[in-house]
């Protein structure tokens, strides 16, 4: 188990730090950076997968078109949250990102309760309110609706529940999402860079390097949160998830000084709020569980 907690830590400090990244290539345009994002975390896999020897997959996945089609959607799903956490990043809206990954814990709540069908505990539906109240908040008294942490939660939160009902592991899905995205974005690139130029014509080895670089960094946190989460108790693995957001929470008020102060920290501790309401009923229900006696026949 201590194993599974280092892995499913180092991943989501991983994913915590990628703010860093992004800045360091931060000439480089969000659109063109998710392209080279897809590409090259494609050749990773795919090395990776050569290096394993495990190709016997690929072949049962392409004569299934069902599972195709959830994998396209999520790999939809997938570069389009890649771009709005790019875009923010770059814009200077780190503590905003770092609010959506706050929040997708209790997204996949009301996911699971309108797509799956379950039911929520009266602290899960607590959780929800108090949270809700925080965006309220931050619509009405900080002024702006925060759009991009509600488009990160929601586009996340969907794309966690496609893969978690799809028939494929954590390399192989990404690999697959990659195969199916890599047509786009080469197109794409070969466009833009025919077009108006890319790094591939800047003449900046360093800058193309760090993007070739973003091959292992998307999919080495994926690969320890795979190994990670299949040792450890869900709740621990809910605990462990608050990492990444509060890095780049970190990151967004004293790396990148971002403004951070009156209506916009209400709203926040709203939600924080909410966060521990959420995990203390989490941790107290599996108590619960773990507590009551087993009956024998």
């Amino acid at each position: 188990m201590s194993t599974g907690v280092l892995q499913a830590a180092l991943a989501y400090a991983l994913w915590g730090l990628f703010p860093i990244y992004f800045h360091l290539v931060a000439a480089v345009a969000p659109l063109e950076i998710v392209l080279h994002r897809s590409l090259w975390s494609l050749a990773f896999v795919l090395g990776l997968l050569a290096l394993l020897g495990r190709w016997a997959w690929l072949g049962e996945t392409a004569r299934r078109p069902r599972t195709l089609a959830i994998f396209s959607l999520s790999a939809l799903l997938l570069s389009g949250n890649w771009l709005v956490y790019v875009w923010a990043v770059n814009s200077g809206r780190v503590v905003d990102a770092s609010l959506g990954y706050f929040i997708t814990p209790l997204v996949n709540v009301l996911l699971g309760y309108f797509v799956l069908g379950e039911r929520p505990r009266r602290g899960q539906w607590g959780a929800l309110a108090v949270a809700a109240a925080g965006v309220l908040w931050l619509t009405f008294f900080a002024g702006a609706l925060p759009w991009v942490g509600l488009v990160l939660a929601a586009s996340f939160g969907l794309y966690g529940l496609m893969r978690k009902t799809a028939p494929l592991g954590a390399l192989e899905g990404l690999a697959l999402e990659t195969l199916l995205l890599a047509p786009l974005a080469a197109g794409l690139l070969v466009w833009q860079t025919a077009q108006v130029g890319s790094a591939f014509t800047a003449g900046d080895p360093a800058l193309l390097g760090l993007l070739m670089l973003a091959g292992p960094l998307t999919a080495l946190p994926l690969l320890l949160f795979a190994a990670g989460a299949r040792r450890i108790p869900l709740t621990t693995l809910g605990l462990l998830q608050y990492i990444g957001p509060t890095i780049q929470f970190a990151l967004g008020i004293w790396v990148f000084h971002e403004p951070f102060a009156g209506p916009r920290l209400a709203g926040f501790v709203l939600i924080w709020a909410a966060l521990v309401i959420y995990s203390a009923e989490g941790w107290l229900a599996m108590r619960r569980r773990q507590d009551r006696p087993v009956t024998r026949p």
